[in-house]
């Protein structure tokens, strides 16, 4: 169990992912939090009103300019692309600490949880990259000693990518505090309420996928 100061230390880290103006890339806009919450508060002619959030705040301005349309839509795809970048930022924090990028944490998530090699094509498939991106990560990967790559004995064309000891045990030093961060941030929902949550975006991700054609995950 982590200690009072740790739990501080990961909730800051949370508050400053805010304060960096993370946005999303959402629905015309729904990054611009500040100047989106200050703009709608004042159309109102009256006192100032805080909005639920800064997405209903943009929906607001939107639904002032343009009455005939149907925001509910950007209602759910703004408040997901606005909360994975302020998630992702929060989360970077302890892999900037060890050297990594998300990307290059990923991949060795990939292989970490797997638990045997992949080539780089599943490894592409594995964390939605391209083949190009993947061989140039893990070539700083391999100089850092944090991954081995060995040519297939049948045909040396294909290679098959795993961790080094060194790759292991980066990744299990920095996972819990990935998790911590995750607590944190999902602290203000109890268990029913976090279980509805990864029912709906379950649902929603499945949904994704089999449009996309995107294999659930790899078989064992």
């Amino acid at each position: 169990m982590r200690n009072g100061n740790e739990r501080d230390t990961a909730a800051d880290a949370v508050a400053r992912a805010g304060d960096d103006g993370a946005g999303g890339g959402a629905s015309g806009g729904v990054s611009g939090a500040t100047g989106a919450t200050s703009s709608a508060a004042g159309a109102t002619g009256g006192a100032p009103s805080v909005p639920r959030d800064t997405v209903a705040a943009v929906v607001r301005q939107w639904q002032a300019v343009r009455p005939d349309i149907d925001t509910g839509p950007m209602e759910v795809i703004g408040r997901i692309n606005r909360c994975a970048a302020l998630l992702q930022q929060a989360e970077d924090a302890p892999l900037r600490r060890v050297g990594l990028t998300r990307p290059e944490f990923d991949l060795l998530g990939a292989l970490r949880r797997t638990g045997h090699e992949l080539t780089p094509g599943e490894l592409a498939r594995e964390t939605f990259s391209s083949g190009a991106a993947v061989t140039k990560r893990l070539k700083q990967l391999q100089e850092r000693g944090l991954v081995d790559r060995r040519a297939d004995t049948r045909d040396r064309r294909v290679s098959h990518v795993g961790l080094t000891e060194a790759g292991r045990d980066l990744v299990d030093s920095v996972l819990p505090d990935q998790l911590a961060y995750e607590t944190v941030v999902l602290a203000g929902l109890d268990d029913d309420a976090q279980g509805q949550l990864s029912d709906l975006l379950g649902g929603l991700l499945r949904q994704l996928e089999g449009r996309l054609g995107l294999s659930p995950g790899f078989r064992q």
